[in-house]
């Protein structure tokens, strides 16, 4: 299993756009990701309420995990997306 412990870059947090932002990340990368804080339950990243229901804040790190193929690359992609808090789905999504 491919994990990443990233730290939410968005002051705001895992809440509305930047949690839709996300959403729309991990659908666009076809690749089933689970998120959880460090020692939760994942859940699924594709789910804009599972997200919203993690309550990460900005700051606060947060788990990305994947058994799929292409996972190590997804993850590296939406770490990226996360870590720095980007307004926009990045170019390679």
């Amino acid at each position: 299993m491919a994990e990443r412990l990233v730290t939410v870059g968005w002051p705001e947090g895992l809440h509305a756009r930047p949690a839709s932002i996300f959403v729309r990340s991990v659908m666009a990368l076809g690749v089933a990701v689970t998120i959880a804080k460090p020692g939760g339950t994942p859940a699924n990243a594709a789910s804009m309420l599972a997200v919203l229901g993690l309550g990460a804040q900005g700051g606060e790190e947060i788990v990305l995990a994947s058994e799929a193929e292409g996972a190590e690359a997804a993850l590296d992609q939406l770490a990226e997306l996360v870590t720095k808090g980007l307004d926009e789905l990045p170019e390679t999504v």
